[in-house]
């Protein structure tokens, strides 16, 4: 809005109502609410890349019934019983305790079906543009709780014909496995991180640190970095929100821009980051530019293919501006090796199969993290699987740094992996990593002085 003083910018939504009506109550809400930001240049304008990717949504999921989504969660119930109900090392355990019952099997869980619908114009975009996107996803937790086991899975598909079980029997497996689970001390390890915990680690620490907002408020532990290494050569990372068939996939952003490709990490080395129009734009006229990103590729390294209105877990939402998120993160290695190759790899160490509540500490910056080991553990010997962790006995207190620059391996099964309230998938293998501090809590009362 033009004003004598300056350019003002506002923001306004109105729900329940598409109609002018409701256009001119949203705009009358952004003026009443508009302020100075002189950081804004201007709404976004065309990209030079083509949009490659449309009616990419499953239109039966689109217009799933209510019962059909009921169905969808017994599929997951009904294959954790089955699970359960056909172990024979359940059995074994049921005939001591005198009774299936008393190990106390519990499952729970969501099944989630997101079904979106948008269209964007503006001035500088003046032709109408829509995109509509589906997917459907699970995330369970098993326990057998008289042994203090639990075990987690889950599963992720953009059509509703994809959807199966897996989710329930991986969980309630993974919960039977985890039975008569050990204790180790403090100390560093050799660490196999699953494909949930590469997941919760990109997701709340790598990812962010990725991010324009990040390096223009000089709070990632990238900073100034661009075209330098940050990371093992063996490792790469990069959003692709434009990829068939990939879960976060989306046609266009919420700003009507293309989605694509964006490199974060090649081979170790840092390459881009994750921006909408405004953030790159603000970042681009920086005078501190050189000094917060890098001297030399800024701008090929600020396309904005990633300006959503993600709520937390929630998909697009039409009452918030535009923000910066990741679509579809993928993780690979240079040299992929299978599951059992990566064991063999390790020798002796700690396969972590799930955390939970991954934060930095001691500010973005420092790059230090700390989480619990909460499921799906295993302690290796000999390059195999020998033993099961105790739940929540265990916490990670490193830096990001040693996860991504004392990469020993990384397998080549990477698996689309939703993280509690986060809207992008990341497709994660599992990835050895030397050295990491691992701390042990909760020890046995028995073993205190």
């Amino acid at each position: 809005f033009g004003a004598p003083d300056a350019q003002r910018i506002g923001f306004g939504s109105e729900p329940s109502d598409l109609g002018p009506a409701g256009a001119e109550r949203a705009l009358a809400k952004a003026r009443r609410a508009a302020v100075v930001d002189p950081e804004f240049v201007s709404l976004p304008r065309p990209s030079p890349e083509p949009r490659t990717l449309a009616d990419y949504h499953d239109p039966e999921l689109m217009t799933v019934p209510d019962h059909r989504l009921v169905e969808a969660g017994w599929t997951i119930v009904d294959g954790a019983l089955r699970t359960f109900l056909n172990s024979s090392r359940l059995a074994e355990l049921a005939d001591s305790d005198e009774g299936l019952r008393r190990l106390g099997l519990i499952l729970g869980g969501d099944v989630t079906m997101l079904q979106e619908r948008m269209a964007i114009v503006s001035t500088h975009l003046p032709r109408v543009q829509t995109d509509e996107s589906t997917l459907v996803s699970a995330f369970v937790t098993g326990m057998v709780e008289a042994r203090g086991a639990k075990g987690s899975g889950w599963s992720a598909a953009t059509r509703l014909d994809d959807f199966t079980d897996e989710a329930g029997v991986m969980a309630a497996q993974a919960a039977i496995d985890a039975v008569g689970g050990e204790r180790v001390p403090s100390g560093r390890y050799t660490v196999v991180f699953g494909h949930q915990p590469v997941a919760d680690i990109m997701n709340n620490l790598v990812v962010p640190a990725c991010n324009a907002d990040a390096f223009y408020a000089s709070a990632t532990p990238f900073l100034g970095r661009l075209g330098r290494r940050v990371a093992s050569p063996l490792l790469s990372v990069y959003d692709h929100g434009a990829m068939p068939g990939l879960v976060g996939s989306k046609g266009i952003t919420c700003e009507g821009l293309p989605t694509g490709r964006t490199d974060l990490i090649r081979h170790g080395t840092l390459t881009g980051c994750l921006t909408n129009w405004y953030c790159a734009q603000r970042l681009l006229r920086d005078p501190a530019l050189a000094d917060k990103l890098g001297a030399t590729g800024a701008a090929a390294a600020l396309a904005p293919r990633n300006g959503f209105r993600f709520g937390a877990g929630g998909g697009r939402k039409f009452d918030s501006a535009p923000g910066v998120a990741a679509s579809n993160v993928v993780v690979e290695g240079s040299e992929p090796l299978s599951h059992a190759e990566l064991l063999r790899r390790v020798g002796d160490g700690l396969y972590i199969g799930r955390i939970w509540y991954t934060y930095a500490i001691n500010g973005p910056r420092a790059g230090d993290f700390t989480c619990t080991v909460v499921a799906d553990s295993y302690i290796i010997r000999d390059g195999r699987l020998a033993a099961p962790l105790v739940a929540n006995v265990l916490r990670i207190n490193d830096n990001v740094a040693t996860f991504l620059n004392n990469v020993v391996g990384v397998t080549k099964d990477a698996k689309g992996t939703i993280v509690w309230a986060a809207d992008e998938v990341v497709y994660a293998p599992e990835i050895a990593v030397s050295g990491v501090r691992v701390d042990a809590i909760a020890e046995p009362q028995e073993d205190r002085p």
